[in-house]
């Protein structure tokens, strides 16, 4: 995996301190520990607004996590931005081809020792009718577990849930996931989408 920012200790070191003290300045809370587990999905849910991804970015500089995340290709098709995002674990994917999307993440899962990827399974800010399971795949084929990371703009807290380890079973476990969001608030509520609805 390329270097990041998280992999510059001159860097994160500040990014630790600013990002927790900016967070609990705007009166968020972290909720949650870090699993001990080196490989794992983290659900970024629900992702209702552009103000995810910075609060998302906060907390994983809160918790020292280093974690990569994927993006629709468009993003990254500036030059300038496109380095910038990658900087801060960015992965260009090409949504038209999802299957290719998922094994080869669970290739790139299978050659490394640590990776923590960031996925909204709603794959956009708009309301969709059910989420995508790309994740479940990814988690299933790599034979990983899945945290439930979450953003409640309600209760202004953010951090790390449940762990889930794929069964295989996929409406069950869907079920689980669905359980958990059921109460937690995006910014536009309007826009969230129904947590483990599938297909």
């Amino acid at each position: 995996m390329k270097k990041t920012v998280f992999d510059t200790s001159i860097i994160t070191v500040p990014l630790h301190i600013l990002s927790s003290g900016i967070l609990k300045i705007l009166g968020w809370r972290r909720e949650g520990r870090l699993p001990d587990f080196g490989k794992f999905i983290l659900i970024g849910a629900p992702h209702t607004s552009n103000w995810d991804f910075p609060l998302v970015l906060a907390y994983a500089f809160s918790y020292r996590i280093k974690v990569f995340w994927l993006g629709k290709e468009s993003l990254f098709r500036n030059r300038v931005l496109g380095r910038l995002f990658q900087w801060f674990g960015g992965i260009p994917v090409d949504r038209v081809k999802s299957q290719d999307a998922v094994s080869r993440t669970v290739e790139i899962f299978n050659a490394v020792e640590k990776l923590v990827l960031v996925i909204s399974p709603e794959g956009t800010r708009k309301k969709v009718k059910k989420w995508r399971t790309g994740f479940y795949h990814i988690a299933r084929g790599a034979r990983i577990p899945v945290v439930l990371g979450f953003l409640d703009y309600r209760r202004k807290a953010g951090g790390l849930g449940p762990v889930l380890f794929p069964s295989g079973n996929l409406g069950a476990d869907m079920e689980k996931i669905r359980a958990f969001y059921a109460t937690v608030t995006g910014k536009r509520p309007e826009l969230a989408s129904p947590a483990g609805c599938l297909p």
